[in-house]
């Protein structure tokens, strides 16, 4: 059961990582490459779209992590995992601190409403999650390392 515990966990936080992934260098980039307010009502959907699910996303692969490290804290790995749960924590503080609070008022934009500012709070955003993409990956790869 253990074992199952294991691949569930890094396949959740895998997937999430490619998702957040292809945010950052996919799907931004062609966003900002659409013509006149094309980017903006893309990034406002996704805000919307995305807002509602990653918050279960990250604490649930958070919750799935500590499962583990709890169950398997007998078991060589069992330090990455805790490092991977702490930098999973540092995610969700990042989000919560960081990136939702853009994402909240950028998901409400529209061509009419939207701030001057708006490009440099995207771009502001855009920097945060490439961090935030980096520490899941350092995650992801503990996971994965423990795992062996």
């Amino acid at each position: 059961m253990l074992n199952a515990l294991e691949v569930f966990t890094t396949v959740v936080v895998g997937v999430m990582v490619g998702v957040e992934f292809s945010v950052a260098f996919v799907m931004n980039r062609i966003f900002n490459a659409l013509p006149e307010d094309s980017g903006q009502l893309a990034r406002a959907h996704g805000g919307r779209m995305l807002g509602a699910v990653m918050p279960f996303w990250y604490i649930g692969s958070l919750v799935l992590a500590a499962v583990w490290a709890i169950a398997g804290g007998h078991r060589p790995g069992a330090g990455l995992v805790v490092t991977a749960g702490a930098l999973l924590i540092l995610s969700v503080i990042m989000s919560i601190l960081l990136l939702v609070p853009i994402n909240n008022r950028g998901k409400t934009w529209t061509p009419e409403n939207r701030p001057d500012d708006w490009k440099e709070q995207m771009n502001r955003w855009d920097r945060y999650h490439y961090v935030r993409v980096a520490v899941i990956i350092a995650a992801f790869t503990l996971l994965v390392t423990a795992l062996t």
